[in-house]
C-alpha cells in the first residue's frame, strides 16, 4: 500500500520542481477558482441592469480589502511565524502562534464591524458614493461589515493551513467559497431580490463556509496544529513577532484603500460608466494577477521552512524559479486576457459606454499585471523570512506613491492620467522592491550552512 507523503517533505526535501508543483499548483487552481468567485456578485448584480448597483459594489471593494487585510495581519504574521517554528523543530509554539491567531482575528473582525456600523453614512460618502448611489452603496457595506467577521477568519485560517504546506487543503477551501457563492448569489440576488445586501450576505457566508472547513482540518486533520483551540495566550515578544509581519498586509491595504478612494473619487467625475468600467476591469485582470499570487503565496511555507533550518541553498534554488515561472505566467495569460478582453467584458455589461471605458482601462491595467506578480514575490519572500522592514517599505510605497501619481497625473492628462496611474505606481515598486530583494540577497550569504541532513524527512518508499 503506497505510504501518503508528509507535507514536511515537500517543505524540507522534495526536489524542487515537485515541491513547487506540490505548493503552487493547487495554489493557482484555487486562485483561479477564486477569481470566479470574485466576479459572481458582479455578474448576477449586472443580470439587473442597473449600474447604480454595479458602481455601489465597485464603490464598497474597499471594505472587503480591509476585512480581508486585517484577516493577512494574523494568517500571514503568525502563519510565516509557524512555519519558522517547524523549521526549527519547535512544534508546541506553533500551536501556540496558531491559537492566538484564531482568536484575534474574531475579535478584530468583530471590533471592525462595531467601529463600521456607527460611522457608516461617512464612511459611504468616503467610499466615493453619490446621491445616485449612495443609498446601495450604504446597504452593500452595512451588510458586508455586519458578517465582516468571517472574512477576517477565513483568510487568517487559511494562511495557517498553508503554513504546513497543506496546499491543496488550502484550494479545498476556496472551492468551498465558490461553490457556496454560485448557490448564494442567485438566490439572494435574483430570486429573493436582495440585489446589492444578497451580494454581500453571499460574500459573508461563503466565506464562513470555508473557514469552517479550515477549522476542521487545523483541529483534526493536521499534521502539527492539532489541539491549537486550547493555546490561545502567548508572549507579548510573539505577538510583536506576528505584527511585525503581518503589519505589512495592514499598510498594503490601508494605502491600497487611500488609492481606491482616490480612484473612486476622480473617476466618479466623468461618469458612472468610468466607475462601473474600472470595477468589471479590475475584476478581469485578476485572472493573470491571481495566478501570480497562487504561485508565490503557495511557496511562503517554503522560503520561510529553508530559511529558518538555515538550508540557503534550497532558499535560493525556490526563489530562482519562482521568479522564472511568473515571468512566464505573467506573459502568457496577458496576453490572453488582452486578446479575449472584448468577448470577457461583455459578460458583465451590456451598456456599449461601460464596454469601451473598460476595455481601455483594461488594457492599462493589464501592463500593471505584469508587474504586479514581481511586486507580490518580493512581498512574500520578506514575509516568509521575517524581513518586517523591507516588506513594509515595499508596502508603503505602493499606496504612498500612488497619490501624488494620481493628483499630478489627473492634473495634466484628466481621465488618462486617472487611467494610467495605477500601471506607473506599480512598475515603480517592483523596481523598488527588485532593489531591496538584492540587499536581501547579500544577507543570504552571511546565511549558515545547510540544514542538518539528518533532520531531513524522506520520502516513503516507493516516491521519486
Amino acid at each position: 500500500m503506497k505510504q501518503e507523503v508528509s507535507n514536511q517533505y515537500y517543505l524540507e526535501s522534495a526536489p524542487m520542481k515537485k515541491a513547487i508543483f506540490h505548493l503552487s499548483v493547487p495554489m493557482m487552481i484555487g486562485m483561479s477558482v477564486g477569481t470566479v468567485y470574485n466576479v459572481i456578485n458582479a455578474y448576477f448584480i449586472g443580470l439587473l441592469h442597473n449600474t447604480s448597483m454595479l458602481t455601489a459594489i465597485t464603490l464598497g471593494l474597499p471594505i472587503f480589502t480591509v476585512l480581508m487585510a486585517f484577516g493577512n495581519v494574523f494568517g500571514v504574521g503568525g502563519g510565516t511565524f509557524v512555519t519558522r517554528m517547524a523549521g526549527e523543530n519547535n512544534t508546541a509554539k506553533g500551536k501556540q502562534i496558531a491559537g492566538y491567531t484564531f482568536y484575534a482575528s474574531i475579535i478584530a473582525g468583530l471590533v471592525i464591524a462595531l467601529l463600521a456600523m456607527l460611522a457608516i453614512n461617512p464612511l459611504t460618502r468616503l467610499l466615493g458614493a453619490d446621491a445616485a448611489t449612495f443609498g446601495y452603496t450604504k446597504t452593500y457595506a452595512l451588510t458586508l461589515f455586519a458578517g465582516g467577521f468571517a472574512v477576517v477568519l477565513n483568510f487568517a485560517l487559511e494562511q495557517l493551513v498553508r503554513a504546513e504546506g497543506a496546499s491543496k487543503e488550502s484550494m479545498y477551501g476556496i472551492f468551498i467559497s465558490t461553490a457556496l457563492s454560485l448557490i448564494f448569489d442567485p438566490l439572494f440576488i435574483l430570486i429573493l431580490d436582495w440585489h446589492v445586501a444578497g451580494a454581500a450576505l453571499a460574500m459573508c457566508l461563503a466565506n464562513l463556509g470555508s473557514a469552517v472547513y479550515y477549522l476542521y482540518y487545523l483541529e483534526k486533520r493536521s499534521q502539527n496544529l492539532r489541539g491549537f483551540l486550547k493555546q490561545f495566550r502567548i508572549s507579548l515578544q510573539d505577538q510583536l513577532e506576528i505584527y511585525k509581519v503581518g503589519i505589512s498586509e495592514l499598510l498594503q491595504c490601508a494605502f491600497l484603500i487611500v488609492s481606491t478612494l482616490l480612484l473612486n473619487n476622480y473617476s466618479i467625475q466623468y461618469g458612472e460608466n468610468v466607475v462601473a468600467g474600472f470595477g468589471v476591469a479590475l475584476r478581469i485582470v485578476q485572472i493573470p494577477e491571481f495566478l501570480s499570487m497562487g504561485l508565490f503565496l503557495g511557496l511562503i511555507p517554503l522560503f520561510a521552512f529553508s530559511y529558518a533550518s538555515k538550508n540557503r541553498a534550497r532558499l535560493t534554488s525556490s526563489m530562482k524559479y519562482a521568479f522564472s515561472y511568473i515571468a512566464g505566467i505573467s506573459l502568457v495569460f496577458v496576453a490572453l486576457v488582452f486578446s479575449f478582453r472584448g468577448p470577457v467584458l461583455h459578460l458583465f455589461s451590456s451598456d456599449n459606454s461601460v464596454i469601451g471605458m473598460g476595455t481601455y482601462i483594461l488594457g492599462a491595467m493589464l501592463v500593471s499585471a505584469l508587474f504586479n506578480g514581481f511586486t507580490g514575490l518580493f512581498m512574500s519572500i520578506f514575509q516568509a523570512t521575517g524581513q518586517g522592514a523591507q516588506a513594509a517599505v515595499v508596502a508603503v510605497t505602493q499606496g504612498v506613491l500612488y497619490i501624488p501619481v494620481i493628483i499630478l497625473l489627473h492634473q495634466f492628462f484628466g481621465l488618462h492620467g486617472v487611467i494610467w496611474s495605477m500601471t506607473i505606481t506599480e512598475v515603480i515598486t517592483s523596481l523598488l522592491g527588485a532593489i531591496l530583494f538584492i540587499g536581501f540577497n547579500r544577507k543570504l550569504r552571511k546565511l549558515g550552512q545547510e540544514g542538518n541532513p539528518q533532520n531531513a524527512v524522506p520520502a516513503p518508499a516507493g516516491q521519486v
